[in-house]
């Protein structure tokens, strides 16, 4: 079973304090002067995609609605917040019943998204919806890169297996919210053991080169490894020399010998060299996979090479080369006053620099063409177009403070592969290029 279907796949602790100092003072500003009830909407976009690339992937969602659940200032928050002065005793009175109790809409997670796409909308009161911006962000922003690394990088792969390796690349929390993000991009397993524990990932791995340092000889290495998992397992040839590694790994293993992995040198040359020994010693279905620092490019590179699997670690984890969406937080309309029944006024920034904002409670749609591939994110603020009506993309994720979109992670893997499909061919070319569909206001 996935224990991701279960809601909560582990307990998440308060995430109350996965937030700005700012946030809390704006807080108590707000509640003092009266405007803290004011009905709000905020929304979180960006306004540009990273340099090359064609679409964004919205990824995190589900982290997000956990975040939200467990946003509690308990007894020791509370503490630390009146110890340090941070907020007066009226805010604190607050915060200690602190609940969300409004709105959010979404792009589910998954799917693919454009500049000005409106990520997300949250709506409630001022007060309770200002302090969620850092921690929603800070998801966001970082899941998202990731999936959409690990989007451009299972293109590129095609059929052919994704292996996250990149723990140890990184933070070890963040290790495991990459590793997710990389599940619903396209990746299909990971050595992370946190990451199948939490998420329900396929773990994989054997060993690394130290268990060969370790014996006295190579053979004896693959012995111990092959005694113990089976000879299925996968064995590292290139500690020493590769084409004798591979020959010792096929007399250890025999020629049902799972895989062998090789992590340095022109992987090109060495995976064919090491495919025509494989098959000249009989081990024709032994798998060949390369790790090495791969990134999308890379991966590419090697789609004529007999590879059957990638292992991806430090330009995974660090979006390859994008490790953040630059997403924002904004509000864009509020309640002229803090009457429930107050109408909403449309309020934007207007800054120099291309930091402006567009003002609004929005939604947003994909026109297709008659072939139905997309050809324009609409997005709007009046009501749909009737010819939009089917193809809204904002889904209800949280009403009235419970959250009623919980899926298991498959489903955000499954939409990412469809969402891809649905967009132009040319979406999935590494060559530098602007966003593969325009977005336009309605």
């Amino acid at each position: 079973m996935n224990p991701a279907d279960l809601g909560l796949p582990v307990d998440v602790p308060s995430t109350a304090l996965f937030t700005d100092h700012y946030e809390l003072t704006m807080l108590q500003a707000a509640l003092a002067n009266g405007t803290a009830d004011r009905r709000s909407v905020f929304e979180v976009f960006t306004r540009r995609l990273p340099e090359g690339r064609r679409y964004g992937v919205v990824g995190g969602t589900g982290r997000v609605l956990d975040a939200v659940e467990n946003f509690r200032f308990d007894g020791a928050v509370l503490d630390f917040l009146r110890e340090r002065a941070v907020v007066d005793m009226r805010t604190l009175d607050w915060l200690a019943s602190y609940r969300f109790s409004g709105d959010i809409w979404g792009y589910p997670e998954g799917e693919v998204y454009f500049p000005g796409s409106p990520l997300l909308r949250v709506e409630g009161s001022f007060a309770e919806c200002v302090l969620l911006e850092t921690v929603v962000l800070s998801i966001l922003n970082h899941d998202s890169a990731i999936a959409a690394a690990a989007s451009r990088m299972s293109s590129a792969a095609g059929e052919r297996p994704l292996i996250e390796m990149g723990a140890r690349r990184t933070h070890e929390l963040a290790a495991v919210a990459a590793s997710r993000a990389a599940y619903v991009g396209g990746f299909t397993s990971t050595s992370d053991l946190a990451a199948g524990f939490r998420y329900g990932i396929p773990t994989v791995g054997t060993s690394a080169h130290a268990f060969t340092l370790l014996h006295d000889s190579e053979r004896d290495a693959f012995t111990a490894q092959v005694a113990s998992l089976g000879s299925g397992t996968t064995l590292l040839v290139d500690t020493y020399d590769v084409a004798e590694a591979v020959r010792t790994a096929v007399e250890v293993a025999g020629t049902g010998l799972g895989a062998v992995r090789i992590d340095s040198g022109d992987l090109l040359l060495v995976a064919h060299r090491v495919r025509q020994q494989l098959d000249e010693l009989g081990a024709a279905q032994t798998r060949i996979v390369v790790t090495s620092d791969l990134d999308e490019y890379a991966i590419a590179s090697l789609a004529a090479a007999p590879v059957d699997a990638y292992g991806v670690g430090t330009q995974l984890v660090t979006g390859s080369g994008h490790p953040t969406c630059s997403m924002v937080y904004k509000l864009v309309a509020r309640a002229a006053s803090a009457d429930p029944k107050a109408p909403l006024v449309p309020v934007a920034k207007k800054s120099m620099g291309g930091k402006a904002s567009i003002g609004g409670r929005k939604w947003a749609a994909r026109r297709l063409d008659a072939e139905g591939v997309a050809e324009a994110e609409v997005v709007g603020t009046g009501p749909v177009p009737s010819g939009l009506a089917d193809t809204q993309l904002l889904v209800q994720l949280v009403k009235a403070g419970e959250v009623v979109a919980r899926e298991p992670l498959e489903a955000a893997r499954d939409r990412h592969r469809a969402a891809r499909a649905g967009l132009p061919l040319s979406a999935t070319q590494l060559s530098r290029g602007e966003a593969v569909i325009p977005t336009e206001y309605a």
